[in-house]
């Protein structure tokens, strides 16, 4: 029997799709609602299906940035062709990305006992829903916003794609919030720092997705509820990205702030009464 059923899938999907790149933390919201339906947050197929689904809205930032990647890529392989192309600004952001990578990658496997175990519980979403709240009211409120794009750097991209090994760590904390927050803190705009957040997200995810996969098939989900779930995260991602995307261009991050808050609450009465088991 798959450990997860179709109608849960579509659910967690939607989950997923809503919260991925929004800074409220997908992984704390999937562990709440997984909570809430009776499923086993520490299972290793339950690890492995939401890790799988996430390609779905990695899927999403594929499309909606579909020139923006095609350009990066085409720049870094004239580069490894011709060493005259390396100049290329394109060329070396491309390389950046993956260099972020790296040390969320080692992390990772290094950590992913605990990952997978003690870190799972829900009391730790709970805090890190507070913590990342903070450092994000923190650093919407003292950067300085004065840096755009084209003014991201090396030791940028690499500082930032470190952030992700917070939320790695500490489900509740949010990937995209780590990173839009150091973002933020480095300067950089509120529409750079979330753009700089999506590049990051597709090897890191994509990598995810792939690494747990045999976990979710091989733990018991069977291949219909994984189709399911990453369709719609799919669907539901794309539009959360547009909307995002529009939406700090005009505001300030307080409302997820609040928003992040308020969910720490509700999940710690949860836990208290027994609602909710950690």
């Amino acid at each position: 029997m798959s450990a997860i059923s179709v109608g849960q899938a579509v659910l967690l999907g939607i989950v997923e799709g809503l919260t991925e790149f929004l800074p409220v933390s997908s992984t704390g919201h999937l562990k709440i609602t997984e909570g809430l339906l009776g499923i086993k947050v520490d299972d290793k197929a339950v690890v492995g299906f939401t890790a799988v689904i996430q390609v779905g809205a990695i899927a999403a930032v594929l499309v909606y940035f579909f020139k923006d990647i095609r350009r990066l890529l085409a720049a870094w392989f004239r580069g490894l062709r011709n060493p005259a192309a390396r100049n290329d600004r394109d060329y070396a952001f491309t390389w950046w990305v993956i260099y972020a990578t790296i040390p969320v990658i080692l992390v990772g496997v290094a950590a992913k006992p605990l990952i997978d175990g003690p870190l799972a519980s829900l009391w730790v979403v709970a805090g890190s829903l507070v913590a990342g709240s903070g450092l994000m009211w923190f650093a919407d409120r003292y950067g300085r916003h004065k840096r755009g794009e084209d003014d991201i750097n090396l030791p940028d991209t690499m500082i930032v794609g470190s952030a992700q090994i917070l939320a790695l760590l500490f489900p509740g904390f949010s990937r995209s919030g780590a990173t839009i927050s150091t973002s933020l803190i480095r300067d950089l705009d509120r529409v750079a720092a979330t753009r700089l957040s999506f590049f990051l997200s597709i090897p890191t995810l994509t990598g995810a997705g792939i690494y747990e996969l045999k976990d979710a098939v091989g733990g018991g989900v069977s291949a219909t509820p994984l189709a399911v779930g990453t369709v719609v995260s799919f669907v539901v991602a794309y539009a959360s990205i547009a909307w995002l995307l529009k939406y700090v261009a005009a505001h300030t991050f307080d409302a997820f702030v609040a928003y992040r808050l308020v969910i720490a609450a509700v999940l710690v009465g949860l836990l208290a009464t027994g609602a909710l088991s950690a």
